[in-house]
């Protein structure tokens, strides 16, 4: 979920299955009827194989239902305020960190030379902690706010500190 420049654009490190599937449950949510995929899509700007693939995978995990005749198409499972966002984005594509992954990426080794005593991996699972605190608190109900309502909502929930401000320059002199 960080971001960084790549090609001279700023992108942040969330899988489009994970943006895109959060973006249909608060479309479905917003809407509060159910919405075919083509309806979804046209109003998501996002393709009807993919809204068709993400509405399978929310389905699977329980956070829509289908729904058949006339009216069809999907809805949420349960009322807005009972879908923690966290929950969703288990669901769509998983954690920011896992402990397994320092097993997994252990470089050319079988065991990481770093695995008894890892700094990187406290701040990883420090930043882990976080994410999950912030997460299992946000429903779906709370992104139907505008975003200067979400800002001022999240200010509650971690405290941050703004960037130091950098002291300008001292000028140099240099002597001939």
């Amino acid at each position: 979920m960080a971001r960084e420049r790549a090609a001279g654009r700023i992108i942040m490190k969330l899988t489009s299955q994970e943006e895109y599937g959060l973006r249909c449950l608060l479309r479905l949510a917003r809407e509060g009827e159910s919405l075919t995929i083509p309806k979804i899509s046209q109003k998501e700007g996002i393709s009807n194989f993919y809204v068709a693939k993400l509405m399978r995978i929310l389905r699977r995990g329980g956070l829509v239902k289908s729904v058949r005749g006339q009216a069809g198409g999907y809805e949420l499972s349960r009322p807005a305020d009972k879908i923690v966002v966290g929950e969703a984005l288990a669901i769509l594509g998983g954690r920011l960190y896992d402990p397994a992954f320092c097993q997994e990426h252990s470089g050319s080794e079988i065991s990481c030379a770093n695995s008894v005593d890892c700094s990187v991996r406290s701040l990883w699972r420090a930043v882990q902690q976080v994410i999950d605190q912030v997460l299992s608190k946000t429903t779906l109900k709370d992104l139907l706010s505008n975003e200067q309502e979400m800002t001022s909502w999240t200010g509650h929930l971690v405290k941050v500190t703004p960037a130091p401000v950098m002291p300008a320059p001292l000028p140099v002199q240099i002597d001939k």
